[in-house]
């Protein structure tokens, strides 16, 4: 026991990086009235600019991730990019992380997940390491047997469209790519092209004595590798598949061990659910949660990782539609508020303090409503007015 709990006082959760999923837990642990302590890389990340328990220094440093852990009775993590050995360093150490160095490391190699939920009897799509020693004689057998196009994926450090390629065929610029992978030294995988009619996500959260907790299944919809837009119920999805995507996410994170949030990613095809992705953390699939559920997932992790009873994740609205605020070409994004703020008083605002370039997450929107298509509307408008100063569709016409 710490010092901290001998006193009775509030505990002190320490969070492994400092970009926005860290910004938005302290404004949740404000709530809880519990301490947030982040390890950012800068002092201008946007968790730094928000938070007052700031250490600067290197997450993927033992020696940063040591001293930062001094006096945190907790640690978790707002990326999955920590080194797994220094993780076990810290538990070694006697400090709790949450989640652990075993769970976390099905989140940080994209082969270790597939075997060990193959194993499991999680349904995956169809995959196999690619050996360095002959890797496009492996790519053509891999196609022979599951058709083209074929997905490479980095096994380690991928995201947001990051670390994935499509290969139609072999052909000169797909021979160039793999060895110039190769020589980087980028480990893949290489998996079936999963014919899906949309991508879902099943969001639980577990505690260190096994309660868990499921949020409503919700339609991610992507675009050049980024998501932008969660829609809250996924519409359209029949109730035995919501229970099932549920139920698969609370098994996976029992299994696992999974200690906090997991968000399980999943195709839905004609033949059922596929898995595609796990993240152990807050996840951008949950931003709705914030005005859209009794307990955001941010609130949701802190009472995960702290062992305290789990809240309810009942919605608040018949839907919630997230959209996420992609820089533009103008970086003014305050101008426009008084726009979108008039024209809609019940979208919701949330912007991360990053700085503005084209393509980047530099926050999101909030939409809450009774009809599916309305409240897609209202948030696609506030979502491409703040990026362009016109409304989305109107931009791309």
């Amino acid at each position: 026991m710490t010092e901290r709990a001998q006193r009775r006082e509030a505990p002190v959760v320490g969070m492994a990086g400092g970009g926005q999923l860290a910004r938005m837990t302290q404004q949740a642990a404000i709530g809880l009235g519990v301490s947030l302590r982040v390890l950012a890389g800068a002092p201008d990340e946007s968790a730094a600019r928000v938070v007052s328990g700031v250490r600067v220094g290197d997450d993927r440093s033992l020696d940063d991730l040591l001293a930062f852990a001094k006096g945190c009775d907790v640690v978790t993590f707002d990326h999955e990019h920590v080194p797994g050995p220094h993780i076990r360093e810290l538990e070694a150490s006697g400090v709790p992380c949450r989640p652990g160095s075993a769970a976390l490391a099905h989140a940080q190699d994209k082969l270790v997940m597939r075997d060990r939920l193959s194993a499991m009897g999680v349904p995956c799509p169809a995959y196999a390491h690619v050996p360095p020693s002959a890797p496009l004689a492996f790519l053509e057998a891999f196609a022979r047997e599951h058709g083209w196009p074929v997905v490479l994926k980095a096994t380690r450090g991928g995201y947001d469209g990051k670390g994935v390629w499509i290969v139609g065929d072999l052909d000169r610029e797909a021979h160039a790519l793999v060895q110039r992978l190769l020589s980087e030294g980028v480990d893949l995988i290489a998996e079936r092209h999963v014919p899906f009619r949309r991508e879902l996500a099943a969001l639980v959260a577990r505690s260190p004595h096994g309660q868990g907790a499921a949020y409503p299944i919700v339609e991610t919809v992507q675009e050049g590798g980024i998501c932008t837009e969660v829609i809250s119920p996924a519409p359209g999805l029949d109730e035995d598949t919501a229970a099932e995507a549920q139920r698969l996410a609370l098994t996976v994170a029992g299994e696992l061990g999974v200690v906090g949030l997991l968000a399980v990613e999943l195709f839905e095809t004609d033949d059922g659910l596929l898995v595609n992705e796990l993240a152990m953390r807050p996840h951008n699939s949950g931003h709705w949660t914030i005005e859209g559920a009794r307990t955001s997932q941010f609130e949701q992790h802190l009472r995960a990782v702290l062992d305290l009873p789990l809240g309810s994740t009942e919605p608040t609205a018949p839907y919630t539609v997230m959209a996420n605020v992609l820089g533009g070409d103008d970086p003014d994004v305050y101008s426009r508020y008084f726009h979108v703020m008039a024209h809609d008083p019940g979208v919701k605002v949330h912007m991360y303090g990053k700085e503005s370039r084209p393509g980047r997450k530099i926050g999101h929107v909030t939409a809450l409503g009774d009809d599916v298509a309305e409240t897609r509307e209202r948030a696609r408008h506030a979502a491409g007015y703040l990026r362009w100063g016109t409304d989305m569709k109107e931009h791309k016409e």
